[in-house]
């Protein structure tokens, strides 16, 4: 297995890179500020459920497919893209009830989990960095090498579920008075819509 000090070390650079502006901590803030902190936490566990499937990938070799294939890499970010896309539209044409809760909390929690699901596995760069990233803290003399892989993504998992939980929380408190309201709100919609835009186009624009 891993040596504590190892992951130790794995575990502070993944709290630094959950840190480090990104389309992952970007979506959350946004969505936490537009639609209240529960939001962000279950969207921050679509996303960390989409980890498990990067981390899988990464185990089992379907992220070198990625690395690999122009074709593979070019269909998932479209795909990717494309959702981002509508999730602007409908920022775009959300509703401006003033108060607590406005029209846009009532997403049922299934569907901000999916959210962060369908974010997080449609970004090949998350599978293509991890396939990067954990091998490099592995060491194949201490161990399964596939064990230990799964080990490092479960501790990239519990360091994004801190850092993200934590922006989940303050940007829905700063939110929250934005939601107060109407103009307000409607610009933060129209902030919300602009942001989801331009993650598309970054995730398009994306090369292996």
């Amino acid at each position: 297995m891993i040596e504590p000090t190892t992951l130790l070390m794995f575990f502070s650079t993944s709290i630094l890179l959950a840190l480090s502006p990104g389309p992952d901590n970007l979506f959350v803030m946004t969505q936490a500020a537009q639609q209240g902190r529960t939001a962000g936490l279950l969207v921050t566990a679509g996303l960390c459920t989409g980890l498990l499937a990067h981390t899988a990938a990464v185990t089992f070799g379907l992220a070198a497919l990625f690395a690999a294939s122009a074709a593979a890499f070019t269909l998932l970010k479209l795909t990717g893209a494309a959702y981002l896309l509508y999730l602007a539209v409908q920022a775009f044409r959300a509703g401006t009830d003033t108060g607590p809760l406005s029209s846009v909390d009532h997403l049922r929690p299934v569907v901000l989990y999916r959210r962060g699901i369908i974010m997080n596995i449609t970004n090949p760069k998350v599978s293509i960095f991890f396939l990067a990233f954990l091998p490099q803290f592995a060491d194949p003399s201490k161990g399964h090498l596939s064990l230990q892989l799964m080990q490092l993504g479960g501790v990239f998992i519990i360091a994004t579920l801190i850092i993200f939980g934590a922006i989940s929380i303050l940007a829905g408190v700063f939110g929250e008075r934005f939601r107060q309201s109407s103009s307000a709100q409607k610009i933060l919609n129209r902030a919300a819509a602009a942001i989801f835009t331009g993650l598309a186009l970054k995730l398009v624009l994306a090369q292996r």
